[in-house]
């Protein structure tokens, strides 16, 4: 008999991915999240709407589990998770306490918490070019913004439910993961969706706003790859935090040159150096989770991109029709019928 599985964020962008996958596995999913996914129905066997902020929830939604894979977070885009500070620090701890409190009380058997590449220090990623982050560059610690504070705190914790209770606890520390389902507008989305959004609506030879110079750079990592990686992972027994990851570095200016391509578009642009850049050059060391679990990414960045730049295209003209469609509804009738 396969274990009962409770995947928290089953409403968010990694965590409904997660459900699906463990499903075409064959396991029983529970999933749990203040929301309910936003782009399709979950895959979950049952789907607890609870705010696991609250530990009466964190109790409920852990009990008579096997595994489980915690998602749960306030977070967002460079621009959110460096302009919300509190908030994010204040929600995500009090979900990660409760979460691993009553996941250890209630007797599940393994648990995975998703950290970020986040907690890496800015001293080490002030040049574009980043020859990759290894994990044990995490310290002497200096994350670049509260939220990766919050999560190397959180890494801790967990390694500590090891060190007192031999508490099976597996970390992965997420290196800008995208893919279709996620968010790609409203001010949380990541740069990977925010340039395909903005060249999707562009017309050619349009000009799109970029934040910085362009120059950042990133490595991005699709989303089918991340939960492979989470799987095996989780199924190991390395205790220690490890890269999820694509060691393959590009610019943003690069960035836009690939999802231009697309459609053929010749895009403009628009530098905006006031708003949120994040740190200069971020990408991952794949060193250790090659070694150990023999996981590299098997789709490109032009492959995912691609998917993903088609995926939110078909979201516009969605959307689009439906503001069209409300629109027509509440025009007087005798303008709805003026062609008749």
């Amino acid at each position: 008999m396969k274990e009962r599985i409770l995947v928290t964020g089953a409403g968010g962008f990694i965590g409904h991915h997660m459900v699906k996958y463990l499903k075409e596995k064959g396991y029983y999913v529970r999933g749990a999240d203040i929301k309910k996914p936003e782009y399709e129905k979950t895959h979950a066997d049952e789907f607890l709407l609870l705010d696991l902020r609250e530990k009466t929830n964190a109790d409920i939604a852990t009990q008579g589990i096997n595994h489980v894979y915690n998602f749960a977070a306030n977070m967002g885009g460079i621009g959110f998770i460096e302009t919300v500070h509190a908030e994010v620090m204040h929600d995500n701890v009090l979900i990660n306490t409760h979460m691993l409190d009553r996941a250890y009380r209630n007797g599940v058997k393994r648990y995975f918490y998703s950290s970020s590449a986040c907690i890496y220090p800015r001293y080490k990623q002030q040049e574009t070019i980043n020859m990759g982050l290894r994990e044990s560059d995490a310290y002497p610690a200096d994350p670049d913004n509260e939220y990766g504070w919050e999560k190397l705190y959180t890494e801790r914790l967990c390694q500590a439910y090891y060190q007192d209770h031999k508490f099976e606890t597996r970390i992965a520390r997420f290196h800008n993961i995208y893919g279709p389902l996620g968010s790609w507008q409203g001010g949380r989305e990541k740069s990977p969706a925010a340039m395909c959004r903005k060249i999707a609506m562009a017309k050619k030879n349009d000009t799109i706003e970029v934040w910085g110079d362009g120059e950042q750079g990133r490595s991005y990592c699709f989303v089918r790859d991340c939960i492979e990686g989470v799987y095996r992972l989780m199924m190991s027994d390395i205790r220690v935090p490890i890269n999820i990851g694509s060691d393959r570095l590009v610019t943003i200016n690069q960035l836009i040159d690939i999802i231009s391509k697309f459609e053929n578009k010749t895009i403009h642009r628009k530098y905006d150096k006031t708003k949120p850049q994040g740190v200069r050059g971020r990408n991952s060391d794949n060193t250790l989770i090659n070694e150990l679990l023999q996981w590299e990414p098997s789709i490109t960045l032009e492959e995912g991109l691609k998917e993903t730049y088609y995926w939110i295209k078909s979201e516009i003209e969605k959307n689009n029709y439906l503001e069209a469609e409300h629109q027509n509804s509440t025009e007087p009738v005798a303008a709805r019928c003026s062609n008749l």
